[in-house]
């Protein structure tokens, strides 16, 4: 579901005109510009788990529940609302002339599957203290790598699939591991045969390259701009290294079993900063690219079509 808001709204001048008339006379007359100065759109779904872009007029600053948003040149800037998100956010903006708008933004609260895993190696559900090392500093270094933030809009590309194929996991379903509750997934696996092309859904750079960590095995991390990464876990093969800049369609890595599995399949994520969003909703969304790697996942959880180039875990 896409949400669409598009309000005109008066300039400074032509507000502070009007007040101090206390009536628009005939003889009054406004350009367009002078009228309709300032102007907010916001495009993608209201819900947790959701990813909406957002454009004002330049030199507008915008703020999401008194947080301070990164907006292009341009005006274009990104919200997102995490799993347990509430059911309201304010949205404020200040546009270059002084004038302000604020949004109490209605989102949508979803109920999240349960989704049990057995037959993990014991060590993968209750590590060592050793083992906890390890999975501490990896984990300190994918957080330290969604603080980046960049000016590029490298997301305005659209985004693709990185692989096809059947989906064997989903964003927000709460794990239960060996019979032991665990962290919910944040992400979607497609199970595909180990060796499988990951493509780069958008274009970006790369942020993080690991060919082992504990829980995710070989990991990569791309950069879109604004906050925005995606993350590819498990892999097989890490093609690419740390600060490349990548095009969408490229050859980024191969599909693995490595990490926190049960069977071949990539998980694939999706950041705005440190928030967990839904790759799902991303696809189903205006920044999903009209190609055959982009297209709808069919009801029996297949994504349809080919990845244009010539499952388990907790996250």
């Amino acid at each position: 579901m896409i949400e669409r808001l598009y309000k005109p709204r008066l300039s400074g001048l032509a507000r502070a005109q009007l007040t101090g008339l206390g009536l628009l006379l005939p003889s009054l007359i406004f350009t367009p510009s002078e009228l309709f100065a300032a102007t907010l759109t916001l495009e993608g779904p209201l819900v947790q788990g959701g990813l909406v872009q957002g454009r004002a007029d330049t030199g507008a600053k915008v703020t999401l529940d008194g947080k301070t948003v990164r907006v292009s040149e341009d005006g274009v800037f990104l919200i997102g609302f995490s799993r347990n998100f509430p059911p309201e956010a304010t949205l404020s903006v200040t546009f270059a002339d002084g004038s302000k708008e604020t949004r109490t933004l209605k989102i949508k609260q979803r109920k999240y599957k349960t989704q049990r895993i057995d037959g993990l190696p014991p060590k993968m559900v209750t590590p060592s203290e050793k083992d906890l090392e390890r999975i501490h500093a990896e984990s300190a270094q994918i957080k330290q790598t969604r603080k980046r933030d960049d000016a590029r809009t490298d997301f305005l590309t659209g985004f693709i699939w990185p692989t096809v194929g059947r989906i064997s996991g989903i964003y927000g379903s709460q794990r239960i591991l060996n019979g032991k509750p665990r962290r919910p997934h944040y992400g979607v696996d497609v199970a595909v045969p180990t060796g499988t092309p990951v493509l780069a859904p958008a274009d970006g750079i790369v942020s993080l390259a690991h060919p082992d960590m504990y829980f995710t095995g070989g990991t990569l991390v791309v950069d879109h701009g604004h906050g925005l990464m995606t993350s590819y876990f498990h892999l097989s093969r890490v093609l690419v290294k740390e600060g490349q800049a990548v095009r969408q369609g490229e050859l980024i890595a191969e599909v693995g079993a490595t990490g926190r599995v049960t069977g071949a399949h990539l998980h694939w994520s999706l950041n705005l900063f440190e928030r967990p969003l839904d790759p799902q909703l991303l696809m189903n969304s205006h920044l999903a690219r009209n190609s055959p790697a982009s297209s709808q996942i069919t009801a029996s959880g297949t994504v349809q079509g080919t990845a244009n180039t010539g499952g388990d875990e907790s996250k």
